[in-house]
């Protein structure tokens, strides 16, 4: 059975064959469903927490 991943940043699920990973050189691995969850993480260094679209929006 294969595994479905989420967005590191959104939450939403990302179907199979679709969706960027993100390697750290540390090693951390981010999953990303679309280009503006990769450029709001990493460019822009948004808080998911902070930011209405996403479904970790006023989770403490």
């Amino acid at each position: 059975m294969v595994k479905v991943k989420k967005c590191s940043f959104c939450g939403y699920d990302i179907p199979i064959g679709r969706g960027l990973m993100f390697v750290r050189r540390d090693g951390t691995i981010f999953n990303f469903c679309t280009n503006k969850c990769r450029k709001a993480m990493l460019k822009y260094k948004k808080n998911p927490r902070k930011t209405r679209w996403t479904t970790f929006y006023g989770k403490e």
